[in-house]
């Protein structure tokens, strides 16, 4: 899915933060910026004027227009010119200062998007330059339970019939919290860093089979739901394998390997379903291992080396 956004909609969105006002280009508000438009590209998605490599959304600060007032006519019309031909998706123009005529006319017969915000030039760019990253980041939906355990965001996995939700629904009584059931969405905010949410439609709710959609927040309470985590490990679900597999190895370090997600590797431990385990005890044993391997602490390993100093001293 190609993830876009118009400037009607960007401009619905900042206009009560920003204070902004549409002051010429009221037919630009169909203009879309699309997120391929910023793969591999050198222009940025805001920032200020720029005519050689044109910003998104350009900025016109103080220096902006006193460079845009140094300049002969020709020149001047030249630049604005320039400016509209790389159709931004919009132009912002800080401190609320004079809108020159000649920018607004070339606006107006472009259909170019002009804005005008009391805010700083460089609160401009911060805002808007996060939140159109974020807006157009990469994004993926992934089938399973989103939860945050001990402070880390655990996605749970497994075929249908595992026992995902049973195991979400008890790991919430024990005090974690839900952000997705299902359907988590996880977009790539930065080149480490997946963010998980859950869409609209099923906020807050948990199907369990058995007992139905129950709605968490309503039952548990405002503590047991969260509105977003950042993925750092995920805990899929298996089969237990009937014939033992070759090397053995993971009796001793445990079912690790990585799923890929989007650019990133996030490391996944896999639990095998069997009648009598308890599996929320199991999940959160796992988390907390995965935040003592984070610090640098690995039990694993440390057995291996007591055991090969162990038959040193034998020797």
């Amino acid at each position: 899915m190609t993830l876009r956004i118009t400037a009607q909609e960007l401009f619905d969105l900042h206009q009560g933060k920003l204070a902004l006002r549409w002051v010429a280009g009221q037919g630009g508000g169909k203009r879309v910026l699309e997120s391929v438009d910023t793969v591999a590209r050198r222009p940025s998605l805001a920032g200020y004027l720029n005519i050689i490599y044109p910003n998104k959304v350009q900025i016109l600060g103080t220096e902006e227009l006193s460079w845009l007032d140094g300049l002969d006519s020709r020149a001047r019309w030249e630049v604005i010119e320039k400016i509209m031909q790389a159709r931004p998706l919009a132009l912002v123009i800080s401190k609320e200062q004079r809108i020159p005529e000649d920018l607004r006319i070339a606006a107006e017969e472009t259909d170019t998007a002009l804005w005008v915000s009391p805010r700083r030039g460089h609160e401009l760019l911060n805002h808007l330059q996060y939140h159109l990253a974020r807006t157009l980041a990469p994004r993926v939906t992934l089938h399973g339970v989103f939860m945050e355990i001990y402070s880390i965001g655990v996605l749970i996995t497994g075929e249908s019939g595992s026992g995902k939700s049973e195991l979400a629904l008890e790991l919430i009584t024990r005090g974690h919290r839900l952000v997705a059931d299902d359907a988590p969405e996880f977009t790539q905010i930065a080149p480490d860093v997946l963010d998980g949410t859950c869409p609209e439609l099923l906020q807050d709710l948990l199907e369990v089979r058995g007992l139905g959609v129950l709605n968490v927040r309503q039952m548990f309470g405002d503590t047991a739901v969260k509105k977003n985590k950042y993925l750092r490990l995920v805990v899929h679900l298996t089969k237990p394998h009937l014939e033992p597999q070759p090397g053995g190895m993971e009796r001793i370090t445990g079912d690790l390997s990585a799923r890929r997600v989007l650019d990133l590797d996030v490391p996944q431990i896999t639990l095998p379903v069997m009648p009598g385990r308890n599996l929320a005890v199991l999940a959160e044993a796992a988390t907390r291992a995965h935040i003592l391997r984070a610090k640098g602490v690995d039990p694993a390993a440390a057995f291996m080396a007591r055991h090969s100093h162990f038959l040193e001293r034998s020797s």
